[in-house]
């Protein structure tokens, strides 16, 4: 394996004692254990929904669209769609899973010596450049499938194909369920970020002992 070199001098220090595989090992079972815990929260009813952090609105572009429906006696509609928007979310994340761990698992040295010296969301930098393609993939037929059954979904597309093309509405929000998967991967993103950040903020409170070796060496 090759040399695991730390440029940072306080983490050279804190990883000396550390062989290279012990600390691409640590790494590797926090961002499994971390992905692993983020698609369990997000993966299940109101994982989305009622999480204020990652909850799936109308884009902003489509707020007044939600306005007209409500002044017109339409709030359940509204309701309903939003609430079909995030179930189609929480439907889709759990296919998350296997894509997750098996970047972890192809993960090169170089990618781990970047990942551990850097910031507070290296890792999620990492998923999103590895995995945000093909997860894009295997969310978007999951989340036609939930919001194929919601008769709103039809006609936010028709008002938002229309207001796309006098610029009103952003060209990436125009088709419900592209945004939706869209969404869906942020949320999902966010969530792995919350979980990077406590691992490397609370090492000691790591179920695993390497994890606490590692990352409790990178604060030293």
């Amino acid at each position: 394996m090759a040399a695991l070199v730390i440029p940072a001098v306080a983490s050279a220090a804190g990883l000396s004692d550390i062989s290279n595989q012990d600390a691409v090992a640590g790494l590797k079972e926090a961002l499994t254990r971390g992905s692993r815990a983020a698609v369990a929260r997000l993966g299940v009813e109101d994982g989305f929904f009622r999480n204020d952090s990652v909850k799936i609105a109308l884009p902003p572009s489509l707020r007044r669209v939600e306005a007209v429906m409500r002044s017109i006696g339409m709030d359940r509609q509204a309701d309903d769609l939003v609430l079909r928007m995030n179930r189609a979310a929480e439907a889709a994340v759990p296919e998350a899973r296997t894509l997750l761990v098996d970047a972890v698992k192809k993960m090169s040295v170089q990618d781990a010596k970047g990942v551990l010296t850097g910031g507070d969301d290296a890792a999620t930098q990492y998923f999103k450049r590895t995995t945000t393609e093909p997860l894009a993939k295997r969310f978007l037929p999951i989340v036609k499938r939930a919001m194929a059954k919601v008769k709103a979904a039809e006609k936010y597309n028709e008002i938002a194909a229309s207001g796309a093309k006098f610029g009103l509405v952003k060209e990436e929000d125009a088709n419900l369920e592209d945004y939706v998967t869209r969404r869906a991967l942020d949320g999902l993103f966010v969530t792995i970020a919350g979980e990077e950040k406590k691992i490397r903020q609370d090492p000691a409170g790591a179920a695993s002992a390497v994890i606490r070796r590692v990352f409790g060496a990178l604060r030293n």
